[in-house]
């Protein structure tokens, strides 16, 4: 029997385990929810209260718990183990083959939660005889606090860099089966079916082993389920999902879930970011692109000869690498990310416009739509401030802006901004097929002298009668109020995008 004075320590450590583990199974159902679902700072408000929520249901039940309160204490926390162990693997399984994701999201956060919210006072009337009540809340608070400070330091900067979502729920399921185990050796003699309780814990333990190291695997199947298309190559990165499809027609990029581009129809996306600005510039020699890290943006501002230098910067140097160095990519953009004209950066946009000097004749702003509020600051009006720095007097900027059929409040919110920065605006659309009705803006202090006059020759879509096209909105493409501002602090635009999208894709 262990020794009275080693008591308390041992379940405060359990404490310490416990907090831990709950806040990452908690970062984990966030993260998975914003990479899935998108608007981080909603999934993140919501799961946090439910798994809050559900912790104080937790609380409330620990009160029907009388008798044997170690042994329960064990098994709540395999079932932690189990359940917030395999919660990952279970979202990512099911997001394709389930209608009601956000059930089944919520359902594992509040079971998670009412388990997690069992434990803590189960404890605490463990060590009521043992340790001075001030003394008891004081410590058990103070562990539960420092486990939750050492999640919220580990998650976004070791564990999901370096394992991943699956293998972190499933390490840290791990780490609590493991402390239940401990207990059974440690308590033994005062539990009934001790044997029991380590043979379920060894089980369990193994079966979360199998699959950490079948994460990959895994999370390959659970993407064929998800694409229609063979996935020739995925990858996780801190920043995002990175997938490459490919079949007999075309290969596509999915950054989250969300394509990015088709080499079936890319061209015409490209073509119509690029050229409408540029070939109403008079001899561009310097441009700065802010996205657009797959370098096809690069492949079509390299047609204009006065171009001498393109500064590119984008966050995610995974991107970057994978768009520079593999063949089946590299042909797709001719290279051009390892022109000697092209210097690659990759840092976060916002921070960087913010320190740069540096003014340019051309800005192509290729960021990916404003599904959440980290990325809506890149819409926003102190975006568009900065970027009114780093534009010559004669320059111009493009901006790609969503689709104006589908989301033409989310369009013209970003039309209203780039105005309110103390831009000229212009507004246009094309047609893509993978996405269909697109849309962009084009931002500048003085009016161009000449329209489209410059398109480089033997362009595949673009020329200057379908620029001038693009240009004529029809009557469903617009909208009969004035649009707000984008500002940091309202943010309205993600929640013009949230709305828009979501009624279109329940129809």
């Amino acid at each position: 029997m262990v020794q009275r004075d080693k008591r308390p320590w041992i379940l405060l450590a359990a404490v310490f385990t416990i907090a831990t583990c709950g806040l990452v199974y908690e970062l984990v159902a966030g993260t998975q929810a914003s990479y899935l679902l998108g608007d981080s700072v909603t999934q993140f408000s919501t799961i946090i209260g439910v798994y809050l929520f559900s912790m104080g249901i937790g609380s409330f039940l620990s009160r029907y718990f009388h008798k044997n309160l170690l042994s329960w204490f064990i098994r709540i926390e395999l079932l932690v183990g189990l359940v917030g162990g395999f919660s990952s693997v279970a979202l990512f399984l099911l997001f394709p083959l389930v209608e009601s994701f956000r059930l089944v999201l919520y359902a594992l956060v509040a079971l998670t939660g009412i388990l997690v919210g069992l434990e803590i006072p189960l404890l605490m009337r463990m060590l009521k005889d043992q340790v001075e009540f001030s003394d008891l809340v004081s410590k058990v608070f103070t562990f539960d606090y420092i486990g939750a400070l050492l999640a919220s330091l580990i998650f976004p900067l070791v564990l999901v860099p370096y394992l991943g979502l699956i293998r972190t729920s499933l390490f840290f399921g791990i780490l609590n089966i493991g402390v239940a185990f401990y207990l059974t050796w440690i308590f033994g003699k005062e539990l009934k079916r001790v044997g029991f309780l380590r043979g379920v814990s060894v089980a369990l333990i193994l079966l979360e082993l199998i699959a950490f190291v079948m994460a990959d695997q895994i999370m390959d199947f659970s993407e064929h389920l998800q694409f229609n298309d063979k996935v020739v190559y995925s990858t996780s990165t801190p920043y995002q999902r990175i997938v490459i499809t490919n079949n007999k027609r075309e290969t596509r990029l999915f950054l989250n879930g969300n394509l990015q581009f088709s080499t079936a129809d890319e061209y015409r996306y490209h073509e119509a970011l690029v050229h409408p600005m540029m070939s109403s510039l008079q001899k561009p020699a310097d441009v700065l692109i802010l996205g657009g890290g797959d370098g096809l943006a690069v492949r079509e501002i390299l047609k204009y000869p006065a171009v001498k230098s393109i500064t590119l910067v984008d966050l995610d140097p995974m991107i970057t690498k994978l768009f520079s160095t593999q063949e089946m990519l590299t042909k797709l953009n001719g290279s051009s990310l390892s022109n000697s004209k092209v210097k690659v950066i990759n840092q976060d946009a916002f921070a960087w416009i913010r320190k740069n000097a540096q003014q340019y004749d051309a800005v192509i702003i290729d960021f990916p739509d404003p599904s959440n509020f980290s990325i809506g600051k890149l819409y926003s009006l102190s975006f568009y401030r900065e970027l009114q720095r780093a534009l010559k007097p004669r320059g111009m900027a493009v901006i790609q802006s969503t689709s104006p059929y589908v989301a033409p409040k989310s369009f013209w919110c970003i039309h209203e901004t780039v105005k309110a920065a103390g831009f000229m605006a212009k507004g246009y659309h094309n047609m893509v097929p993978s996405f269909g009705e697109w849309g962009y803006i084009l931002a500048y202090k003085e009016e161009p002298k000449q329209w489209f006059e410059q398109l480089p020759a033997k362009l595949r879509y673009l020329d200057k009668s379908v620029a001038e096209q693009m240009f004529v909105f029809p009557k469903d493409m617009t909208v009969s109020v004035p649009m707000p501002v984008n500002r940091l602090n309202n943010q309205s635009l993600v929640h013009f995008f949230e709305e828009e999208w979501s009624h279109y894709q329940d129809q």
